[in-house]
Protein backbone atom coordinates (compact mmCIF):
# COMPACT_ATOMS: atom_id res chain seq x y z
CA UNK A 1 0.00 0.00 0.00
CA UNK A 2 1.36 3.02 -0.82
CA UNK A 3 -0.15 6.56 0.06
CA UNK A 4 0.26 9.85 -0.93
CA UNK A 5 -1.23 13.07 0.21
CA UNK A 6 -2.90 15.81 -2.37
CA UNK A 7 -3.03 19.01 -0.70
CA UNK A 8 -6.13 21.17 -2.01
CA UNK A 9 -8.16 24.35 -1.41
CA UNK A 10 -6.58 26.47 1.16
CA UNK A 11 -5.52 23.53 4.25
CA UNK A 12 -7.66 20.35 3.05
CA UNK A 13 -5.66 17.15 2.08
CA UNK A 14 -7.04 14.67 -0.89
CA UNK A 15 -5.49 11.21 -0.41
CA UNK A 16 -4.32 8.56 -3.36
CA UNK A 17 -3.72 5.16 -1.90
CA UNK A 18 -2.29 2.67 -4.32
CA UNK A 19 -2.44 -1.04 -4.50
CA UNK A 20 1.37 -1.77 -5.75
CA UNK A 21 0.11 -5.20 -7.15
CA UNK A 22 -2.14 -3.96 -9.47
CA UNK A 23 -1.61 -0.48 -9.68
CA UNK A 24 -5.33 0.04 -8.94
CA UNK A 25 -5.98 3.29 -6.76
CA UNK A 26 -8.69 4.49 -4.78
CA UNK A 27 -9.17 8.39 -3.65
CA UNK A 28 -10.22 9.84 -0.36
CA UNK A 29 -12.25 13.08 -0.50
CA UNK A 30 -11.36 14.50 -4.11
CA UNK A 31 -11.88 17.91 -3.85
CA UNK A 32 -10.35 19.36 -6.67
CA UNK A 33 -10.77 16.54 -9.45
CA UNK A 34 -8.11 17.72 -11.87
CA UNK A 35 -5.86 17.36 -9.59
CA UNK A 36 -6.23 14.12 -8.49
CA UNK A 37 -6.38 12.92 -12.19
CA UNK A 38 -3.02 14.63 -13.01
CA UNK A 39 -1.42 12.50 -9.62
CA UNK A 40 -3.24 9.21 -10.76
CA UNK A 41 -1.36 10.01 -14.50
CA UNK A 42 1.86 10.66 -12.70
CA UNK A 43 1.95 7.52 -10.77
CA UNK A 44 0.51 5.02 -13.48
CA UNK A 45 -2.55 4.16 -11.56
CA UNK A 46 -5.59 3.16 -12.79
CA UNK A 47 -8.42 5.33 -10.23
CA UNK A 48 -11.03 2.92 -9.35
CA UNK A 49 -12.74 4.05 -5.98
CA UNK A 50 -13.91 7.14 -4.37
CA UNK A 51 -13.88 7.44 -0.53
CA UNK A 52 -16.13 10.33 0.78
CA UNK A 53 -16.13 10.89 4.16
CA UNK A 54 -18.79 13.08 4.59
CA UNK A 55 -20.69 15.54 2.75
CA UNK A 56 -19.67 19.14 3.18
CA UNK A 57 -18.18 20.66 -0.19
CA UNK A 58 -14.53 20.96 0.71
CA UNK A 59 -14.81 17.23 0.60
CA UNK A 60 -17.45 15.57 -1.46
CA UNK A 61 -17.39 18.40 -3.78
CA UNK A 62 -15.06 17.00 -6.43
CA UNK A 63 -17.58 13.98 -6.53
CA UNK A 64 -19.27 15.14 -9.70
CA UNK A 65 -16.25 16.18 -11.47
CA UNK A 66 -14.13 13.37 -10.99
CA UNK A 67 -16.70 10.87 -12.52
CA UNK A 68 -16.65 13.06 -15.80
CA UNK A 69 -13.10 12.86 -15.92
CA UNK A 70 -12.97 9.12 -14.91
CA UNK A 71 -16.15 7.65 -16.08
CA UNK A 72 -17.01 4.40 -14.33
CA UNK A 73 -15.06 5.33 -10.89
CA UNK A 74 -17.70 4.17 -8.16
CA UNK A 75 -17.97 6.89 -5.43
CA UNK A 76 -18.68 5.24 -2.05
CA UNK A 77 -20.26 7.99 1.15
CA UNK A 78 -22.22 7.08 3.54
CA UNK A 79 -25.77 5.75 3.87
CA UNK A 80 -26.91 8.96 6.34
CA UNK A 81 -24.98 11.50 4.59
CA UNK A 82 -26.55 12.75 1.67
CA UNK A 83 -22.81 12.99 -0.72
CA UNK A 84 -22.86 14.61 -3.62
CA UNK A 85 -22.18 12.38 -6.73
CA UNK A 86 -22.45 8.89 -4.62
CA UNK A 87 -23.18 6.06 -6.73
CA UNK A 88 -22.86 3.46 -3.88
CA UNK A 89 -24.16 4.04 0.12
CA UNK A 90 -22.27 2.80 3.01
CA UNK A 91 -23.03 1.34 5.93
CA UNK A 92 -20.91 0.82 9.46
CA UNK A 93 -18.79 -2.62 8.71
CA UNK A 94 -19.23 -2.63 5.41
CA UNK A 95 -15.94 -3.84 3.23
CA UNK A 96 -14.39 -3.29 -0.12
CA UNK A 97 -11.44 -4.33 -1.86
CA UNK A 98 -8.93 -2.59 -3.99
CA UNK A 99 -6.57 -4.17 -5.80
CA UNK A 100 -5.32 -7.61 -4.91
CA UNK A 101 -3.92 -6.80 -1.59
CA UNK A 102 -6.14 -3.89 0.17
CA UNK A 103 -9.04 -4.27 2.56
CA UNK A 104 -11.26 -1.03 3.01
CA UNK A 105 -13.74 -1.45 6.34
CA UNK A 106 -16.28 1.24 6.40
CA UNK A 107 -16.20 2.85 10.37
CA UNK A 108 -19.32 5.31 10.83
CA UNK A 109 -17.78 8.26 13.21
CA UNK A 110 -20.81 10.63 13.36
CA UNK A 111 -21.03 13.83 15.12
CA UNK A 112 -19.62 16.11 12.42
CA UNK A 113 -22.11 15.26 10.28
CA UNK A 114 -24.77 12.11 10.93
CA UNK A 115 -22.97 10.00 8.29
CA UNK A 116 -19.64 10.12 8.68
CA UNK A 117 -17.52 7.56 7.35
CA UNK A 118 -14.17 6.83 8.36
CA UNK A 119 -12.10 4.66 6.05
CA UNK A 120 -9.72 1.87 7.64
CA UNK A 121 -7.28 0.22 5.29
CA UNK A 122 -4.93 -2.62 5.87
CA UNK A 123 -2.92 -4.38 3.35
CA UNK A 124 0.06 -7.02 3.14
CA UNK A 125 0.75 -8.67 6.56
CA UNK A 126 3.21 -6.69 8.34
CA UNK A 127 2.20 -3.65 6.92
CA UNK A 128 0.64 -0.80 9.00
CA UNK A 129 -2.67 0.32 8.34
CA UNK A 130 -4.08 3.08 7.56
CA UNK A 131 -7.24 5.31 8.68
CA UNK A 132 -8.71 8.21 6.59
CA UNK A 133 -10.38 10.31 9.63
CA UNK A 134 -11.86 13.18 7.50
CA UNK A 135 -13.28 16.08 9.58
CA UNK A 136 -14.03 13.41 12.77
CA UNK A 137 -10.68 12.86 14.23
CA UNK A 138 -7.59 15.00 13.83
CA UNK A 139 -4.21 15.19 14.37
CA UNK A 140 -4.62 16.78 18.30
CA UNK A 141 -8.07 17.57 17.51
CA UNK A 142 -11.47 16.70 16.28
CA UNK A 143 -14.24 18.27 14.44
CA UNK A 144 -16.72 21.02 15.25
CA UNK A 145 -20.06 19.27 16.58
CA UNK A 146 -22.21 20.63 13.10
CA UNK A 147 -24.65 17.45 13.01
CA UNK A 148 -24.34 15.45 17.03
CA UNK A 149 -23.70 15.37 20.30
CA UNK A 150 -20.44 14.87 22.42
CA UNK A 151 -22.07 11.29 23.11
CA UNK A 152 -21.56 10.65 19.75
CA UNK A 153 -18.11 12.06 19.22
CA UNK A 154 -16.75 10.15 22.05
CA UNK A 155 -17.92 7.11 20.51
CA UNK A 156 -16.56 7.83 17.38
CA UNK A 157 -13.17 9.14 18.92
CA UNK A 158 -12.99 6.86 22.42
CA UNK A 159 -14.42 3.53 21.12
CA UNK A 160 -14.51 3.15 17.39
CA UNK A 161 -11.18 4.78 16.64
CA UNK A 162 -8.99 4.24 19.78
CA UNK A 163 -10.09 0.51 19.24
CA UNK A 164 -8.02 0.43 16.06
CA UNK A 165 -4.46 -1.25 16.36
CA UNK A 166 -1.97 1.63 17.92
CA UNK A 167 0.16 1.45 14.58
CA UNK A 168 -2.66 2.05 12.71
CA UNK A 169 -1.29 5.53 10.65
CA UNK A 170 -3.96 8.68 10.84
CA UNK A 171 -4.48 10.65 7.90
CA UNK A 172 -6.98 13.52 8.32
CA UNK A 173 -8.93 15.82 6.41
CA UNK A 174 -7.48 19.11 7.28
CA UNK A 175 -3.77 20.54 8.02
CA UNK A 176 -4.56 21.89 11.27
CA UNK A 177 -2.14 20.49 13.80
CA UNK A 178 -0.24 23.26 15.16
CA UNK A 179 -3.10 25.23 15.76
CA UNK A 180 -4.65 22.10 17.95
CA UNK A 181 -1.43 21.13 19.43
CA UNK A 182 -1.31 24.94 20.94
CA UNK A 183 -4.50 24.45 22.28
CA UNK A 184 -4.08 21.25 24.04
CA UNK A 185 -1.02 22.76 25.48
CA UNK A 186 -3.45 24.92 27.38
CA UNK A 187 -5.38 21.76 28.69
CA UNK A 188 -2.27 20.17 29.58
CA UNK A 189 0.64 22.27 29.91
CA UNK A 190 2.91 19.45 31.65
CA UNK A 191 2.63 17.12 28.89
CA UNK A 192 6.21 16.77 27.74
CA UNK A 193 4.48 14.34 24.52
CA UNK A 194 2.55 17.57 23.21
CA UNK A 195 5.63 19.77 23.51
CA UNK A 196 7.63 17.25 21.68
CA UNK A 197 5.05 17.10 18.63
CA UNK A 198 4.50 20.70 18.47
CA UNK A 199 8.23 21.36 18.26
CA UNK A 200 8.27 18.49 15.53
CA UNK A 201 4.97 19.94 13.58
CA UNK A 202 6.06 23.51 13.49
CA UNK A 203 9.19 22.28 12.17
CA UNK A 204 7.73 20.57 9.27
CA UNK A 205 5.19 23.45 8.65
CA UNK A 206 8.59 26.30 8.28
CA UNK A 207 9.98 23.39 6.03
CA UNK A 208 6.80 23.30 3.46
CA UNK A 209 6.00 19.52 4.86
CA UNK A 210 2.86 17.66 6.14
CA UNK A 211 2.23 17.19 9.38
CA UNK A 212 0.55 13.66 8.61
CA UNK A 213 0.09 10.83 9.72
CA UNK A 214 -0.11 10.76 12.96
CA UNK A 215 -1.16 7.05 14.50
CA UNK A 216 -3.48 5.84 16.94
CA UNK A 217 -0.55 5.76 19.74
CA UNK A 218 -0.05 9.11 19.32
CA UNK A 219 -3.20 10.66 19.21
CA UNK A 220 -4.33 8.41 22.68
CA UNK A 221 -1.14 10.14 24.23
CA UNK A 222 -1.23 13.83 22.94
CA UNK A 223 -4.74 14.47 21.46
CA UNK A 224 -6.93 15.92 24.20
CA UNK A 225 -10.35 14.66 22.66
CA UNK A 226 -9.11 10.99 22.92
CA UNK A 227 -7.78 11.02 26.41
CA UNK A 228 -10.78 12.00 28.38
CA UNK A 229 -11.36 8.93 29.70
CA UNK A 230 -8.19 9.55 32.12
CA UNK A 231 -9.01 10.54 35.38
CA UNK A 232 -6.41 13.42 35.24
CA UNK A 233 -7.60 14.97 32.76
CA UNK A 234 -11.09 15.19 33.95
CA UNK A 235 -9.90 16.65 37.18
CA UNK A 236 -7.53 19.15 35.29
CA UNK A 237 -10.63 20.72 33.92
CA UNK A 238 -13.67 20.17 36.22
CA UNK A 239 -15.55 17.18 34.92
CA UNK A 240 -16.55 14.24 36.24
CA UNK A 241 -17.14 11.74 32.88
CA UNK A 242 -15.40 11.42 30.02
CA UNK A 243 -18.30 12.30 27.51
CA UNK A 244 -18.70 15.63 30.19
CA UNK A 245 -15.02 16.45 29.52
CA UNK A 246 -15.00 15.91 26.14
CA UNK A 247 -18.15 18.79 25.54
CA UNK A 248 -16.22 20.90 27.67
CA UNK A 249 -12.72 20.72 25.80
CA UNK A 250 -14.81 21.29 22.81
CA UNK A 251 -16.23 24.32 24.05
CA UNK A 252 -13.07 25.32 25.44
CA UNK A 253 -11.43 25.01 21.49
CA UNK A 254 -14.33 26.64 19.60
CA UNK A 255 -13.93 29.62 21.97
CA UNK A 256 -10.04 29.37 21.96
CA UNK A 257 -8.51 32.21 20.07
CA UNK A 258 -4.90 31.00 19.84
Amino acid sequence: MKIFEIPCLEDNYSYMVIDESTKEAAVVDPVEAEKVVEAANQHGVALKLVLTTHHHWDHAGGNDKIKQLVPGIKVYGGSLDNVKGCTHQLENGDTLSLGSDLKILALHTPCHTKGHISYYISGKEGEDPAVFTGDTLFIAGCGKFFEGTAEQMYQSLCVTLASLPKPTRVFCGHEYTVKNLQFALTVEPSNARIKQKLTWANGQRQAGLPTIPSTIEEEMETNPFMRVDLPELQGIIGCQSPVEALREIRRMKDNWRG
